[in-house]
């Protein structure tokens, strides 16, 4: 195999050729995950899906310094977002189109001939999750062999920093931070300089029962402290994902014999 080949992370950017010999040597499937949806004034409907797929490139770079080859697969950009419906652009799915798209992905890419899918998420609403949780399943029951790292729970959850653990985090300075460590084209910045911090912690209102960003208290689709992000930061939290990400795919085991 050329020594193009061998670096190339993404699936979409190899030959069947070259994808054939690393499906043949073992290699790992890493699914990113996110959604298209608002995410304040600053930062662009496709965040999670730019935080999925750039954190999915580190994990793939990093499991190479471990010996493990993976790739990184298209990702999925629509998912259940029924907090984000009343603004602009959002795109939601139903729970069950969402979870079967899913599923259907993770056995595409099992029957294709990866060892393993690892999904790789950064849309955190609790009935998204739930979407993967249960795809993941249903792969599971019918031979994939997969994890979904919950980046909302323990011990995941403490290496992400004081504002996801609060909970005031979307589009506030963990997702901007994230953005601008991958793509800060992306970023209006001198918007995100003038938002006043939002603390209200949108994992509790959640918990409370509230179903809309409007009503969790965000009326310009943000939680957290958009000023407060820096690209360094965005690189400090990357580490965390890539390696949490990178520790599932490990746990698929080694490549065959």
């Amino acid at each position: 195999m050329s020594d193009h080949a061998h670096r190339t992370t993404d699936l979409a950017d190899t030959t069947y050729e070259a994808a054939s010999a690393r499906l043949a040597a073992g290699a790992i499937a890493l699914l990113p995950t996110g959604a298209t949806e608002a995410h304040g004034p600053h930062l662009p409907l496709s965040t999670d899906v730019v935080i999925s797929l750039e954190a999915a490139r580190r994990a793939q770079r990093l499991l190479r310094t471990r010996g493990i080859d993976a790739m990184v697969l298209p990702p999925l950009a629509y998912a259940v977002t029924e907090y984000a419906g009343g603004f602009a652009g959002t795109i939601t799915l139903p729970f069950d189109t969402a979870r079967a798209l899913a599923r259907d992905v993770i056995l595409g890419a099992v029957q294709t001939g990866f060892r393993g899918v690892v999904l790789c998420n950064a849309h955190l609403e609790p009935e998204n999750l739930r979407a993967l949780r249960e795809a993941c399943e249903e792969a599971r029951n019918r031979g994939a062999r997969v994890e979904l790292p919950d980046v909302t729970r323990k011990p995941h959850a403490l290496r992400l920093g004081e504002e996801f653990r609060s909970g005031a985090c979307h589009a506030g300075s963990y997702e901007t931070s994230l953005v601008l460590a991958a793509s800060p084209a992306l970023v209006h910045m001198h918007e995100a300089l003038a938002l006043p911090a939002n603390p209200t912690s949108l994992s509790v209102a959640i918990r409370d029962g509230k179903k809309t960003f409007l009503e969790a208290g965000g009326p310009r689709a943000y939680f957290g402290d958009p000023a407060a992000a820096s690209a360094a930061e965005g690189d400090a939290l990357y580490a965390e994902l890539a390696d949490i990400f990178a520790s599932a795919a490990e746990r698929l085991g080694t490549p065959p014999a």
